[in-house]
């Protein structure tokens, strides 16, 4: 049966008054080169309509110009520290671009604005020391000339305020907040707060019609702190115009999914990636993460609703339409975060409306977006229990039938054996399993138990009283860049990557707070790999790219995606690479992504999968592409390249713009 999906409901947010922000008309749409908004568009689709780099050419393009986000940096380094003025900074950022202009921030402190025809800053705006923008990008509002107010870059700071810019002048907006500030952790305090409490934004605000919508980035422990709720702004002048609780409190629905009072200062919950508008409906489609501790659960049995649940409210509002919880009383931290993509479903001569989702666990859903229901049906499998003491995992979690599951879901180290790419990785990882947790000298029964060689299993294996290998893993099968989606095509494009954790549940050796932990030999966050190399310990492949027809909910196409230039040089291939960034699609029949740790930026056939143009950059890209038209008539294809994620030590700091050349 289908998860908890299609509940109509009134929920009950506390809301501040509604103000004209909630009243004023969706925005004009920006010009179709524009890259008005970080996913492109209102239903997060990437998709640009543009052609003129396709399919044919696309092997011709030169780079056109660069732009250095650091202004005093040295050449890029495999080392990733430069020879002076301290470490060089990663970003996941996607610039935007409106009307010939290109805003976005940097991870020195500073939001700029480019001139997108040739990289040329316009304005500067330093945040100083105090904070830095959102790791992953700006958004943009296009002002009401009615009131007087005008055009603004707003985003969120590391340091919880939401800032709104004048975009002609990158000076603070005035009448918004405290000289363009508003705190975002005013309010937001409670009795169970501590100094471990955290409140950020990683990801950039939605804006729909005169309102900016928050989400938040919150601590993974303890249980209590700050809450995950989303809320609305108006964007003429800052003030609070509604509140959605993602833990619902007493009276609002979903509230009976928790234990009595855990509900009550639970942090978690929290959109921390990206949302969708369905603009015709006037609803806002958010993600939601796991709710606080990520890895044990005791204090809140039950399903633990509103987490790690695609909730559909009204945006005008912040009043719940439906909602479709993807995994019950989540004890793997599989957040959702990456945007739900708008489409239409088209079956048999009727058009579907259709809300496509993944998450770190890999699962896509295809729901019906006017109710949540599921398009191509959902079952409720039996999961693994838990044996940690106390805790009471929730005996089922949801699986569609179509799309089928992105990538590895289980893995037994004894049957399927370890990677024998080179001898010494085997040996490594054979290593790895059968060594990392040895049985202590004169060890009863019981705490033998507890040690040994790793175990696996799945799918929704939970981490043990043992060392145990769970796949996906935390960084997920897709994390925050999702998917992209061609509506010529009706195929939705993404990377996948097979990597595990590797850990076990004990006993909290600082208290109970929580009382049981997440640990390894390694560190909290382990994965199953030769660190060194960042190569995966299981056979098979590493990376790959696939696409998937909404129509059908088939697989349309997947290759391995990503080299290993060491183990290609001894005659190794096809296993694929990890990657963390995503797709683009344009009408040029293109894929464009960056984001393995080869380095390489390449552009793929949309409807096949065959690789068309295929470079090495400085460093590895983790982000999303982005492409536009400037006002001389060319279309450019740009990347932000830093190096700097979890699979690479490579440092830069260059925003690279890609066209074709000058016909003479």
């Amino acid at each position: 049966m289908a998860s908890m999906a299609g509940a109509q409901t009134a929920a009950k947010p506390a809301a501040a008054k509604v103000s004209s922000a909630a009243k004023a008309p969706v925005s004009a749409a920006a010009p179709s080169g524009d890259w008005p908004m970080y996913q492109h568009d209102f239903s997060s689709t990437r998709f640009s309509p543009l052609t003129q780099i396709n399919a044919n050419n696309v092997g011709k393009l030169q780079q056109a110009w660069v732009y250095h986000l650091r202004k005093d940096a040295p050449a890029p380094t495999s080392a990733g520290a430069p020879s002076g003025g301290g470490r060089m900074r990663n970003s996941e950022a996607t610039p935007i671009v409106i009307d010939g202009v290109l805003y976005m921030n940097t991870p020195y402190n500073a939001v700029v604005a480019l001139d997108a025809e040739t990289g040329k800053e316009i304005w500067s705006h330093s945040l100083g020391d105090r904070a830095n923008a959102s790791e992953r990008g700006v958004s943009y509002w296009p002002g009401d000339k009615a009131k007087g107010s005008p055009a603004a870059i707003i985003f969120g700071t590391t340091d919880a305020h939401l800032i709104s810019l004048d975009a002609k002048t990158g000076k603070p907006t005035e009448g918004f907040g405290e000289a363009g500030s508003v705190d975002l952790r005013a309010g937001l305090m409670n009795e169970d707060t501590t100094a471990r409490s955290s409140y950020t934004m990683n990801s950039p605000p939605m804006i729909y019609k005169n309102l900016v919508i928050t989400g938040s980035t919150v601590q993974e422990s303890p249980e209590k702190g700050m809450p995950g709720d989303v809320r609305a702004w108006d964007a003429h002048d800052g003030h609070l115009v509604w509140t959605f609780h993602t833990v619902p409190r007493p009276g609002e629905e979903g509230n009976d999914t928790w234990p009595e009072g855990a509900w009550k200062n639970r942090s978690g919950a929290n959109v921390w990636g990206f949302m969708s508008v369905d603009a015709e409906r006037a609803l806002v489609y958010m993600p939601t993460g796991s709710a606080t501790y990520d890895f044990y659960g005791a204090d809140r049995e039950g399903k633990d609703l509103f987490a790690n649940t695609l909730l559909a409210v009204h945006a005008d509002t912040g009043k719940l339409a439906w909602y479709f919880q993807a995994i019950h009383h989540d004890i793997t931290d599989y957040d959702l975060q990456s945007a739900p993509i708008l489409f239409n479903v088209k079956q048999g001569g009727k058009t579907i409306p259709a809300v496509g989702f993944t998450s770190k666990s890999g699962m896509v859903f295809i729901l019906d977006r006017t109710n949540g229901k599921p398009v191509y049906g959902v079952n409720e499998v039996p999961v693994q229990a838990s044996d940690v003491p106390g805790e009471k995992r929730y005996p089922t979690d949801p699986v569609p039938v179509k799309p089928e599951p992105l990538g590895l879901h289980h893995y037994d180290p004894v049957a399927d054996g370890v990677s024998k790419v080179t001898p010494e990785h085997e040996a490594y990882c054979k290593n790895m399993v059968e060594n990392s947790d040895p049985v202590p000298a004169g060890a009863t029964p019981e705490e033998a138990a507890t040690h040994g060689a790793m175990v696996g299993g799945g799918p929704f294996v939970p981490f043990g009283q043992r060392l145990t290998i769970q796949f996906p893993g935390t960084l997920g099968a897709v994390n925050w860049h999702g998917m992209s989606y061609d509506p010529r095509l009706g195929y939705l494009f993404v990377n996948v990557s097979n990597i595990a954790d590797v850990g076990k549940i004990v006993k909290n050796p600082r208290g109970n707070d929580p009382p049981y932990v997440r640990t390894s030999p390694w560190g909290v966050y382990a994965r199953f790999w030769e660190e060194q190399k960042f190569w995966p310990c299981q056979p098979g492949l590493w990376g790959e790219l696939m696409a998937i027809n909404v129509n059908t909910g088939d697989v349309a196409w997947r290759e391995p995606f990503g080299t290993v230039l060491e183990l290609e040089a001894k005659g190794v291939t096809g296993t694929g690479s990890l990657s963390y960034g995503g797709t683009i699609a344009t009408a040029g029949g293109l894929i464009f992504i960056a984001g393995t740790n080869d380095q390489h930026f390449r552009a793929f056939d949309s409807k096949t999968g065959k690789t068309l143009w295929d470079i090495k950059m400085d460093t590895g890209a983790y982000v999303v592409p982005m492409t536009y038209k400037a006002k001389n008539g060319k279309q450019y294809l740009l990347i932000v390249d830093t190096g700097g994620s979890y699979y690479d030590r490579t440092a830069g700091d260059s925003v690279i713009a890609w066209a074709l050349p000058d016909q003479k």
